[in-house]
């Protein structure tokens, strides 16, 4: 008797979701790892908490928040005192001026920005975003919306321009934007995101009061991890005409190493927010209760806040500023590579510019994908291309996270790296 399969069926959004490429390179990294190779895994935008453990008093808050039974329902757009907290410390240390009202809190950031798109994106509407940057395109797909992508270039540091911009922005029903930049740790300088703000705030002026506005998403869930001179801005601050067009991302996720403890934050226009809340209370992505009150508690501890973040941006800028030395050291000797000089986050922005190059088994290296094997491979090293966030795969860019990374392990990885792309013939 012959049967055939019955082919399953599920939703056509469901059938064609992208798969992620991070997911694709972490399973190589884990096969390797199973045979017994030392790999080093720079892949993941995560932290080991061994080397960057959560504040201790918030770890504290935690336990007796939970001693103290607060394990039921928390309020649908957080509780008020971590709102309150929340708005206390962004008029501490960003001069941003938002009310409990105006703050909800979530399950960390990303069903945050879900919620967003959901809020603000009609089926079909324009989205620009640049590339590279981190789920844009998927967040755009879930919300049945036109992805206007705006390729970036590594003069600007990968960041996006009002030039580039301008000419996509006439039918557009949100811009989004991330500083400082997942995948790139570089960071939107004063006068290109003041232009981005000036050309937002022309077209809504342009579309009048009968027309849908042109909303901003500005994601700076890094915003705390600035390194050496450089600095944070933001759209209200830079004109406060913003305020009534930008929702921000934000939470304690890069700032307090609190990846998994699953507190993140957006603000904005009141009647965004409770739009946002809306949608949220019928997912259930809420942030646990006692994780909510620890997070009030511990944000209310200015020199607690203080003392960890100083420690905690020294690590990861001993980490990148030592990586961004070896690449220079390399680049010196005339290895084809170049890196960004780190300017925030957790992340350095490393070229290997490998294409045409012939491995010692004698295979072409012709696009990104096969560099990257080629460094797992010969280098023991697990990076990201920037292909994984959206640029095509004949960019030769790379991520390199370094919140798994002990500083100690970096002069062999630079080593590694000299002996595997001194392998190649050019």
């Amino acid at each position: 008797m012959i049967t055939t399969e019955k082919k399953v069926q599920i939703s056509k959004k469901a059938e064609n979701m992208i798969g992620s490429e991070i997911i694709k390179i972490a399973a190589d990294i884990n096969e390797k790892i199973k045979q017994g190779n030392k790999i080093y895994n720079l892949t993941i935008g995560d932290f080991n908490s061994n080397i960057y453990p959560i504040p201790e008093l918030l770890k504290e808050h935690i336990t007796q928040a939970y001693r103290n039974n607060e394990t039921n329902y928390p309020a649908a757009p957080g509780m008020l005192e971590l709102r309150e907290a929340v708005s206390t410390y962004l008029k501490h240390y960003g001069n941003l001026e938002y009310t409990a009202q105006q703050i909800m809190i979530a399950g960390g950031a990303r069903p945050l920005i879900y919620a967003a798109f959901q809020t603000l994106v009609n089926p079909n509407e324009q989205v620009i975003f640049p590339v590279p940057s981190w789920n844009n395109n998927h967040y755009c797909y879930l919300s049945d919306a036109q992805q206007i992508i705006i390729p970036t270039q590594p003069e600007n540091h990968f960041m996006p321009t009002a030039a580039e911009i301008a000419p996509h922005i006439e039918n557009a029903a949100l811009i989004a934007l991330c500083s400082p930049l997942n995948p790139t740790g570089t960071v939107l300088s004063k006068e290109s995101l003041n232009d981005i703000c000036n050309l937002i705030l022309k077209e809504n002026e342009r579309r009048g009061p009968s027309q849908k506005p042109l909303y901003l998403l500005y994601d700076q869930i890094y915003w705390m991890l600035t390194h050496g001179e450089t600095r944070h801005y933001d759209p209200a601050s830079l004109n406060p005409e913003m305020k009534k067009y930008t929702i921000y991302i934000d939470g304690i996720s890069k700032a307090f190493a609190a990846t998994g403890v699953r507190v993140g934050w957006a603000f904005g226009p009141k009647i965004i927010i409770d739009k946002m809340v809306a949608i949220l209370t019928h997912i259930g992505a809420w942030a646990p209760k006692a994780e909510q009150l620890a997070v009030a508690n511990f944000l209310a501890d200015n020199n607690a806040v203080d003392t960890y973040l100083t420690h905690h941006k020294s690590k990861l800028y001993e980490a990148l500023n030592l990586l961004y030395q070896g690449f220079e050291e390399l680049e010196k000797e005339g290895i084809p590579v170049k890196a960004i000089k780190p300017q925030a986050a957790m992340y350095l922005t490393v070229q290997f510019n490998l294409l045409g190059y012939v491995t010692p088994e004698g295979k072409t290296l012709s696009n990104v994908l096969e560099i990257t094997s080629y460094l797992l491979n010969h280098a023991n090293l697990g990076i990201v291309p920037f292909s994984a966030f959206g640029t095509g795969t004949d960019s030769t860019w790379f991520r390199i996270s370094v919140g798994t990374c002990h500083s100690e392990d970096i002069p062999q990885i630079i080593q590694q790296i000299k002996l595997a792309i001194s392998k190649l013939k050019a």
